[in-house]
């Protein structure tokens, strides 16, 4: 029987994940600014692992005498092995750095620094300082900083020491947050030739220290870069006096405050100034340190200026149309006769805005109902629900104020929401409805007719613009109706009706999941048709990892399409023999969740908003849906076919860091998003 040292560190395959998306700025094959942008995606990702996953392992490193056989590792180890990947990673992250940059003058893209800047160049800067920059600079003198809470988490430091040549004033030392969430990081120079010179924002305020320190007698200067990672842990106090949304704003505020756990500098700063700026800032476990180069935050990157050529970028991808939904027709009336399967970023999320539109202002809707979990900055979605209940509908929202780092936006939108007559239901401390749900109920001769749209991606059109999520619009009654209960259940959560089509968390879903793998493994071991087809963006769950692991020593065989973490080692003798998997990183984040059993030659399809994670299916209100139209099952299955076909992308997950790329018929490249697209656009185009 497979245990648990057959399974894979959650938070070493993490790393193994972004490695994938570093293979991703190192391709060649890639256009050279998304390669960039790339570069941007890893820096993000790792910063958001040490807040989140690094500072637990912290924690728990913390505690007194912690006993090993607690957990199924020992933190200590594990915290070497991850800084140990890391700073692998980090040697080949800083050459693709410079191998880009260096390849980016060949199309006439060059970096400057304030050392090399021409007169020109140099009285640009000057006025863009004083313009643009200074206004927003607000410095600290080092030796003055008594509390180091006031740094803020993530923002990236110039350190500047200041001097005075004449020997009359003693050395002074100052920090400036460089304010890049105001200004882009990347400043155009001006050229009278076809050449683009960007010079980085911080490099600007290096140019122009003397603007600021220079009248009080200083006249040599030298700026070094500094960040911050602090622990991103909410701890919610229980206070019964205050809303769940007062307890939310003030843990938000605390965790601005929270533990470093991380703090990158650049290496070549003086001794002497890195003592005081350690002691200032109360850094004291040599462990959270690491020295690097000049740059930091790298994640700026992702917002890289639109320089030309276009062959610099990826081809324009138009959202396509479906056919089916034409043009000043009413959506509801098509979901009444058909269910309809949306496939983002290839079609366009502009109909899931115009089916909300249309419900705002049709007499015949009574009530619409939905969730979010991450909306959009400025939000469409958001202003028709608005729009409808000033048309005097019945509007009601589930909004996650628990989303990890949108929890101020969302508390933003909550009060908003509110403001507008809009009902919202209570957040429910200790569980995150995380369910992508969206209910319409019309009056019809006289009945309740509900439409359901049933997603595998938040309803944000931001990010529906680039993660790879599917969405079904259906009409069916039974599963309607069962979405409607879920509404009903956001408000009672503690005595949930047994449904018989909708798969929900936290209440059963593990063991439905179970269940269905229980049947495969009875099947394969009758000499029925027995196989499972699995994509998600993790796989954490140990039990279900287990089941999986059985159900390969039965015979069924388990294709795996996992984008990030996964825990299980296909291949291993006698115990996963049967198991394949792989991992598409590419253009668009892969995100949809869909599950396929063979179920005797009569296979039965589900997607939904839940990944195989003990949170998923024990923390969180998670739905997943069959889907019972056969032309849907099919376009599905011809998707996952192309996917599973994927010779460009694709890596194999084997339980090593190097992710192979997975290389088949070499003279038939076979591009899994891009060939998508192309089959969507050949049938519904």
């Amino acid at each position: 029987m497979p245990n648990d040292k057959n399974l894979i560190n959650r938070e070493v395959s993490w790393l193994h994940f972004n490695e994938r998306v570093l293979q991703e700025a190192m391709d060649p094959k890639n256009p050279l600014i998304e390669r960039l942008k790339f570069l941007g995606i890893f820096s993000n990702n790792r910063d958001e692992f040490f807040r989140v996953r690094v500072a637990s392992i912290k924690r728990l490193m913390d505690v007194e005498k912690v006993k090993n056989d607690h957990f199924d590792y020992n933190p200590r180890s594990l915290f070497k092995e991850i800084l140990s990947i890391v700073e692998q990673q980090e040697k080949r992250f800083t050459d693709t750095f410079y191998s880009l940059r260096e390849e980016m003058t060949k199309y006439n893209i060059i970096f400057l620094d304030e050392t090399n800047l021409d007169k020109k160049q140099g009285v640009f800067v000057q006025q863009f300082f004083n313009s643009e920059v200074r206004p927003f600079l607000f410095p600290i003198m080092l030796k003055k900083l008594v509390n180091p809470d006031t740094i803020h988490d993530g923002s990236i430091y110039l350190v500047v020491l200041m001097k005075d040549t004449s020997g009359e004033m003693e050395d002074n030392s100052a920090l400036i947050m460089v304010p890049s969430d105001d200004i882009s990081r990347f400043v155009q120079l001006p050229s009278e030739t076809e050449k683009k010179y960007i010079i980085f924002l911080d490099d600007v305020i290096r140019f122009c220290l003397g603007e600021i320190f220079r009248p009080f007698g200083y006249d040599s200067f030298e700026a070094f870069t500094i960040k911050f990672s602090r622990d991103a842990e909410l701890d919610i106090d229980d206070d019964v006096s205050k809303s769940f949304v007062e307890l939310m704003t003030e843990s938000i505020k605390k965790r601005k405050k929270g533990t470093p756990v991380r703090f990158v500098y650049d290496k070549r700063i003086p001794e002497d100034l890195f003592i005081l700026l350690t002691k200032r800032l109360g850094i004291t476990e040599i462990d959270t340190l690491r020295g690097g180069g000049r740059y930091h935050n790298f994640k700026d990157f992702m917002s890289f200026p639109k320089v030309r050529p276009k062959t610099l970028f990826y081809p324009k991808m138009p959202a396509l149309k479906h056919n089916l939904l034409p043009h000043n027709v009413s959506i509801l009336s098509v979901i009444r006769k058909q269910d309809i399967m949306l496939h983002y970023p290839y079609q366009s999320f502009q109909y899931i805005v115009d089916l909300l539109r249309e419900a705002a202002i049709d007499p015949q809707v009574r009530a619409i109902k939905m969730t979010f979990y991450r909306a959009a900055r400025n939000s469409n979605v958001i202003n028709a629900l608005i729009n409808a209940a000033r048309n005097g509908k019945n509007v009601t929202v589930f909004l996650e104020i628990q989303a990890r780092f949108d929890e101020e936006a969302n508390i933003y939108w909550a009060e908003r929401l509110s403001e507008e007559g809009v009902k919202m239901i209570k957040t429910l401390p200790g569980f995150k409805v995380h369910a992508k749900l969206l209910l319409i109920r019309r009056k019809e001769e006289g009945e309740n007719i509900y439409y359901a749209n049933i997603s595998t991606g938040n309803f944000n059109e931001s990010t529906a613009k680039v993660y790879a999520d599917e969405s079904l619009l259906t009409a069916n009654q039974a599963i309607a109706r069962e979405v409607n209960t879920m509404f009903h259940i956001f408000e009672a959560p503690y005595n949930p009706p047994k449904f018989k089509h909708l798969l929900v968390a936290p209440y059963y879903l593990r063991d439905k999941f179970i269940s269905l793998l229980n049947s495969e493994i009875k099947n394969a071991k009758a000499g029925k048709e027995a196989w499972v087809i699995l994509k998600m963006n993790s796989l954490v769950d140990k039990k279900i990892a287990r089941k999986l692991y059985q159900a390969s020593q039965a015979g069924v065989k388990i294709k795996l399409n996992c984008r990030g973490i996964c825990v299980i080692k296909p291949g291993i003798k006698g115990i996963s023999d049967n198991i394949e998997i792989i991992s598409i990183v590419d253009r668009f984040l892969e995100h949809s969740r869909v599950f396929v059993f063979a179920n005797a030659a009569n296979p039965k399809y589900f997607l939904g908003s839940a990944d195989w994670m003990v949170r998923n299916f024990d923390h969180r209100f998670e739905v997943i849906t069959p889907v019972y139209d056969k032309h849907i099952q099919e376009e599905l299955m011809d998707i996952i076919n192309i996917q599973l076909a994927d010779n460009v992308k694709a890596r194999y997950i084997n339980g090593e860091p190097n992710n192979v790329y997975r290389q088949k018929n070499k003279n038939e490249p076979v591009r899994a998003q891009f060939k998508t697209y192309d089959y969507l656009k050949e049938k519904y185009g």
